[in-house]
């Protein structure tokens, strides 16, 4: 009898630990520490099919877009720059007709020669699906989204 209510109390013990465990690990981190979903802090340009963008490498111009900063991050000289637009020397570039590479990892742009020689392949490529031309739903409450608007009457309905 002893044996078994040690052997109770035991499982009960591990269990619990194991439960506050899982509360505590309870919707922290995805992979490297991306937590929930930020569809609609993606720019319209951005491409269908991704919950989560932290940054686009975009092989065309062979730089980055931070999805929460709204900026872009490219090369002036040798060093990395951000702004909220790109410089003259990018003006024929379109966000909507080029690639862009989902990226969700801390300051990417520091793993650059990596994504040039394994994203490289995607430059010049124009046929991928942005947001913007997406009839899906979950894309609707981005403010950019053509169907914006009535998806807001329909919440307030």
């Amino acid at each position: 009898m002893k044996q078994s209510k040690l052997i109770f109390l035991l499982y009960t013990f591990i269990l619990t630990g194991i439960a506050f465990s899982s509360i505590n690990c309870w919707g922290t981190g995805t992979m490297n520490g991306s937590v929930g979903v930020n569809i609609n802090d993606q720019p319209v340009w951005g491409p269908t099919g991704y919950d989560r963008a932290d940054y686009y490498y975009i092989p065309d111009i062979d730089s980055y877009y931070s999805v929460s900063e709204h900026q872009y991050i490219y090369r002036d000289g040798s060093a990395w720059t951000h702004g909220t637009s790109l410089p003259s020397s990018y003006s024929n570039y379109d966000p909507y007709h080029s690639y862009k590479v989902v990226i969700n990892e801390d300051k990417p742009y520091q793993n650059h020669d990596s994504h040039q020689v394994k994203y490289g392949t995607f430059k010049g490529k124009k046929d991928q699906p942005v947001i913007r031309d997406s009839r899906d739903p979950k894309y609707f409450g981005i403010k950019d989204h053509p169907q914006h608007d009535n998806w807001v009457k329909q919440q307030n309905h």
